[in-house]
């Protein structure tokens, strides 16, 4: 298992603009989402206070909010143990962005302002190209700002903002599976064809679109908990078995 000293380092004070216990949640939320700390891994307040450099008042405080978001569980007098992947989460966080984003590129595809879809495509053409650098992390950020920029053309960022804390296990399991278990060429197509359809001001084809994208975390999901046992609890959703 990783060690802490390798991925936590001093926070910087002069980038803090709010309240230290928020970013080190933020740090800590990466790090557990990007799979830097994985599941099993303890964080105890004084290890974690002496690498940010910060007291343990603000660490207690973001440990808190993170066992809260479910990436963490404080347990008396043992600690506190970063989670295994919690798979009713996952189909959760999937169940509630399917709601939320295919609402969101149907309001898009109506009335997308001009301009819209090509600053779409040129997030694409940004991901193909961190695809060749076999950059996935910056995939995966520039998937997160594609979708910012649906929820942006249809008139309500706010949208794609309000998704974050509920995706929270769903993105640890997108770490997980790029590049094998979900294949990247796949999900760049599948991109292009949600933005062809808003540019055709197609509705319709713009929401199965996404509907389809956004099944493909169910379909990894079997590959993935073959291959990192421990990463995850021990029962698939219902709906993920059925896509084994």
């Amino acid at each position: 298992m990783t060690s802490l000293t390798a991925v936590l380092t001093p926070l910087d004070p002069g980038s803090q603009t709010g309240p230290v216990g928020l970013a080190i949640a933020g740090l800590l939320r990466d790090r557990i989402v990007t799979n830097q700390l994985q599941p099993g891994q303890a964080l105890a307040e004084s290890e974690v206070a002496t690498l940010l450099g910060v007291s343990r008042q603000p660490v207690r405080e973001a440990l808190i909010r993170l066992s809260e978001g479910g990436l963490v569980r404080i347990l008396p007098q043992r600690g506190t143990l970063v989670t295994r992947i919690s798979l009713s989460g996952v189909e959760g966080g999937r169940f509630v962005r399917d709601a939320v984003e295919r609402a969101v590129v149907r309001r898009a595809a109506e009335g997308a302002p001009p301009g819209a879809t090509a600053a779409m495509h040129r997030i694409i053409d940004a991901q193909e190209a961190a695809l060749r650098a076999e950059d996935h992390s910056g995939f995966l950020a520039l998937d997160d700002a594609l979708h910012g920029a649906f929820a942006t053309a249809m008139g309500h960022p706010g949208a794609w903002t309000a998704l974050g804390e509920v995706k929270l296990q769903m993105d640890r399991v997108r770490y997980l599976s790029i590049p094998d278990a979900t294949p990247s060429p796949l999900l760049i197509a599948q991109h292009r064809a949600i933005v062809e359809a808003i540019a055709r001001r197609d509705a319709d084809a713009a929401e199965a679109a996404m509907r389809l994208h956004l099944s493909e975390v169910l379909a990894a999901l079997p590959k993935l908990t073959a291959r990192f046992p421990d990463h995850f609890e021990k029962s698939l959703p219902a709906e993920a078995r059925g896509a084994a």
